[in-house]
């Protein structure tokens, strides 16, 4: 019986990116290593992550091959890893029957497609993954380099911001903390949300999904809701195109914010649309002079109607910055998130670890990616499957109440029954005290106040702190503290004996280090406290 003949190990290409002012690149020499050991061999263009920081003899070090000039490289390569869509020329390099990865837009660029569908390639979009799968998470490089951009967002608004973020006293007077506000609390708006936060700011935020208000306070902001009903999310994390209704409330809020906002970011997109216009002109010239507006969705045609994309801009007295490249202004950074994010598509695309891709169309994820497969175009991908809903559980029984039985958690104890456990108490004491010596009845008193005081004294921890070891080390150093206590004091009439001197030191040193454990707790759970508060 004949066998096919394994396939050989394929060869993953990087090419230097080609698009002006990009300096990402789709591999770094971390990352090549990996790639290595899933079977595959590596070829970089010379000079590919110069912009980024990685150096030729990185790649070299990792086990990658050098090849000069883009033409070389495409043609040598069996699967080529990217980070903008390829340009006609690069299109025309691309080896037949090739894979590509990369982000295509497939919306956006519809002869594009066409011309990698001419070249009969399979290209896996990475914008195109469904978001919405857990396990796909790992590849989602729109969240990675999305959290790097709003990040930059904040830090290019404090270049062009005239003073600081946080609030200043000094002997030259006072400066009031910068006023933010984010329009849009997606994944590049949250990263923003918690980069003007940390610098010390006031932060605003909006978002047409209502349960992103929870993330924005988290992060340190305040939500800032429209007057007005309607839910907003479009699935797979973005949102939709709202009613006229909702867009008229909406802008009369944005309006009211920019006339008190130092500074505001834009992140609002909507796939496959040109961005919503959200800042207007007279928003603009509202503005107070000095302040400052990042429009993250400058690329797509700006949030702001003043935007020029790719430029900073002063109109109105507000400087206006539409860079189109916040990502690539770390480099570094967002190269090798974008590196870690192929790397986990190559796993599940070389599960074997032969160094050979199989495209499985039968997965959800690997099938969302997929637009074009052996020259035909499968975008868009079929709705993913709805998992059935689980099935309704049964009621749980109330039991029922009756005199005189258990009681449910957090209920009142019963009259009747708090009445009989108080008189057994009352009988059990009455009978220690009749028939115990009198030694014993020492002992069993500092017994009973030890265990009252250390109840109290874990009673009064903060419910948010209530662990079982707080719990116990209080109660106990409350046992120690009135043991120290009694051998301390001097004995009462009638009692015989006294402790010796080395005892009362001990009793003494004991007292002190359980103050200091009782009352330190206390004060490191009060800090702790206060972390949590703004």
């Amino acid at each position: 019986m004949e066998t096919s003949a394994p396939q050989p190990a394929q060869r993953i290409g990087v090419p230097r990116e080609t698009f002006p002012g990009e300096k990402r690149v789709a591999t770094v020499p971390d990352v090549v290593e990996k790639l290595i050991k899933l079977g595959f061999t590596v070829a970089v263009e010379s000079g590919a992550g110069d912009a980024a920081n990685f150096s030729d003899d990185a790649y070299r070090a990792a086990g990658a091959e050098i090849i000069d000039g883009a033409a070389a490289l495409w043609a040598a390569s069996d699967i080529v890893f990217k980070v903008r869509p390829p340009s006609e020329g690069e299109v025309g390099l691309m080896r037949e029957g090739g894979t590509l990865i990369d982000y295509i837009w497939p919306a956006q660029n519809p002869a594009l497609m066409q011309q990698l569908a001419d070249r009969k390639t399979t290209v896996l979009a990475i914008d195109c993954l469904p978001r919405t799968l857990s396990r796909a998470q790992k590849m989602d490089a729109l969240t990675s380099q999305a959290g790097v951009t709003g990040y930059r967002a904040v830090i290019e608004a404090a270049n062009a911001f005239g003073r600081y973020f946080n609030g200043q006293i000094t002997a030259a007077g006072k400066v009031p903390p910068a006023k933010v506000f984010i329009a849009g609390a997606g994944v590049a708006g949250l990263a923003a949300i918690g980069t003007a936060a940390n610098l010390g700011a006031i932060v605003r935020a909006n978002d047409t999904r209502a349960e992103v208000a929870d993330q924005v306070k988290s992060l340190g902001g305040e939500f800032v809701k429209v007057d007005y009903e309607e839910e907003g999310s479009g699935g797979g994390g973005y949102a939709k195109v709202m009613s006229e209704g909702f867009q008229a409330a909406q802008r009369a809020m944005y309006a009211q914010q920019a006339k008190d906002a130092d500074i505001i970011i834009t992140t609002a997109l909507i796939p496959g649309k040109p961005a919503p216009k959200l800042i207007t002109a007279e928003m603009v010239q509202s503005m107070k002079p000095g302040s400052v507006i990042v429009d993250m969705a400058a690329e797509q045609g700006g949030n702001c109607e003043l935007t020029v994309p790719g430029e900073a801009v002063v109109r109105h007295g507000v400087t206006i910055v539409g860079y189109t490249d916040l990502a690539s202004r770390l480099a570094k950074q967002s190269s090798t998130l974008y590196a870690t994010n192929l790397l986990r598509l190559t796993e599940e695309l070389c599960k074997a670890k032969d160094g050979v891709a199989v495209v499985n169309m039968e997965d959800d994820a690997i099938r969302g990616l997929t637009v074009v497969n052996h020259g035909a175009i499968t975008w868009p991908a079929p709705p993913l499957k709805q998992a059935p809903a689980p099935a309704p559980k049964a009621a749980a029984p109330v039991a029922e109440k009756k005199s005189g039985h258990g009681h449910g958690p957090g209920a009142p104890m019963p009259a009747k029954t708090a009445a009989i456990m108080f008189a057994v108490a009352a009988v059990v004491f009455w009978l220690i005290g009749a028939f115990a010596p009198a030694a014993f009845l020492g002992h069993f008193t500092v017994f009973v106040l030890a265990c009252f005081i250390g109840y109290m004294v874990v009673w009064n921890v903060t419910p948010a702190l209530h662990t079982p070891l707080m719990s116990v080390t209080n109660a106990i150093s409350s046992i120690i503290a009135i043991g120290a206590l009694v051998q301390i004091a001097p004995p009462e009439a009638g009692m015989d004996g006294r402790p010796d001197g080395l005892i009362r030191w001990l009793a003494f040193a004991a007292l002190v280090l359980t103050a200091v454990n009782m009352f330190g707790g206390f004060a490191v759970t009060r800090r702790m406290l206060a972390m949590f508060r703004k």
